[in-house]
């Protein structure tokens, strides 16, 4: 997995978790927060931080926001603050910008801003927004334990029209599949002379690294 640059503004729990989810992936991670008390209790889950106003431009240009690949904005109930730090960032021209959202009205203002993907905390979890932009082909996923997980990835393009057999998964990447999800159905413990086709998810499970390595195989 290529390491890249994140910036986490707002750690609160939401935040927080993220942040701890990508930094103990090995990502570079900035934890920004107006509140010096928030910034020191995240201390360990983030490789810099710093006390900043994430609405003063001059602030955000100091930090060289601008290169990092992927800024989420976890900023809690100050929605005044979070609408005019995406505006900002977007104005910066950042590539990439996740924002929370606290409620409907306050997530289709930052649609209108141009937010790449709003969140909302009582649907996503911390750790699986982190989960996913580690893993960009993963949908979705179950913790088995510290190391292993069950994940739903998309098929890899060069996959279509092979059997399993043929692609020997678990040989090659120390992954099984356990299920395939074809236009809505299921197949369990697929044959290994099924042939995958396009839009095909693989039900798979192993370890986080290993998961890791086949679902980087679309990007």
């Amino acid at each position: 997995m290529d390491k890249k640059q994140y910036a986490v503004i707002g750690l609160g729990r939401f935040g927080t978790s993220i942040a701890r989810r990508l930094h103990e992936a090995g990502q570079e991670v900035l934890g920004i927060d107006l509140d010096e008390e928030s910034v020191e209790d995240a201390e360990t889950f983030y490789t810099h931080g710093v006390i900043a106003d994430s609405t003063d431009e001059k602030a955000l240009r100091s930090l060289g926001i601008t290169n990092f690949d992927c800024i989420i904005v976890a900023i809690g109930d100050d929605i005044q603050a979070s609408i005019l730090t995406c505006m900002l960032l977007k104005n910066l021209g950042l590539k990439k910008i996740i924002a929370k959202a606290i409620g409907k009205r306050h997530g289709q203002v930052l649609e209108a801003i141009g937010v790449d993907w709003i969140i909302y905390p009582e649907r996503d979890m911390g750790d699986r927004v982190a989960n996913q932009l580690l893993s960009p082909n993963t949908l979705d996923y179950i913790e088995l334990s510290k190391d292993h997980n069950i994940e739903e990835i998309i098929i890899p393009s060069k996959m279509v029209g092979k059997n399993l057999k043929e692609l020997n998964i678990r040989a090659k990447f120390n992954v099984s599949v356990i299920a395939i999800i074809r236009t809505g159905d299921i197949i369990v413990s697929p044959s290994p002379e099924e042939l995958l086709q396009r839009e095909d998810m693989l039900v798979t499970i192993g370890k986080r690294s290993d998961l890791a390595r086949f679902s980087s195989l679309n990007d």
